[in-house]
């Protein structure tokens, strides 16, 4: 496998670590936190991913037609076992660490494969749910070739971009999934790419 991983590695410090971690406020009550190069060993993760998960196409109606979805899929949900023990971990920390915020833990993953620059993720929001009338939490975790994602606010204004390298962590908080949308679009050139959705119950 073939992708280009960050240039200034930070050193291993295991996902229990969020001393880097910085928030964007967005306004309206959304933020974003990111958090570079947060997941240790991120090779043997992106390695399992691609190799174990249960990968699926979809196709969707789009339209008058139905059209290929541009990436592979999965959800891991309730109770069922990650398929790497950091992933396991990362989801724990996560959920200790915004337990005050948050107020429940992160419950499923929804895993993207994005093979190659035609793969991507239109502009959406996760408002299937309660995200669609209660501030949630989305917390990504990016393994492989960077990726930008991409925010704008819903109705206009000025759009934020973060590229999201190789064992990366963004988390878009607070009313985040009803005030603005975010998408990945596609590239010129690209090596494969998972992106790893950790939300909580109820949240798509």
């Amino acid at each position: 496998m073939d992708f280009q991983g960050s240039l200034f590695e930070a050193p291993a410090s295991g996902v229990d670590d969020f001393d880097r971690i910085t928030r964007r406020d967005l306004g309206q009550g959304a933020w974003l936190d990111v958090l570079p190069t947060w997941v240790p060993a991120p090779d043997d993760v992106l390695t399992t991913l691609v190799d174990e998960v249960p990968w699926r196409a979809e196709r969707r109606q789009m339209y008058d037609r139905v059209v290929d979805v541009p990436r592979l899929l999965h959800t891991y949900m309730i109770g069922e076992p990650l398929p790497h023990p950091l992933l396991t971990a990362a989801r724990d920390a996560l959920s200790a660490h915004y337990a005050d915020e948050l107020g429940e833990p992160f419950r499923t993953a929804g895993c993207c494969y994005y093979r190659d620059g035609r793969d991507s993720v239109a502009w959406h929001g996760d408002t299937i749910g309660r995200g669609s009338t209660h501030d949630t939490m989305v917390a990504i975790v990016s393994f492989g070739d960077p990726r930008r994602l991409h925010l704008r606010p819903r109705g206009g204004g000025a759009s934020v971009v973060v590229e999201m390298g190789h064992g990366d962590l963004v988390v878009m908080g607070g009313s985040c999934q009803r005030t603005w949308e975010h998408a990945v679009p596609k590239v010129a050139h690209a090596g494969p790419r998972v992106s790893v959705q950790f939300r909580p119950f109820n949240v798509f």
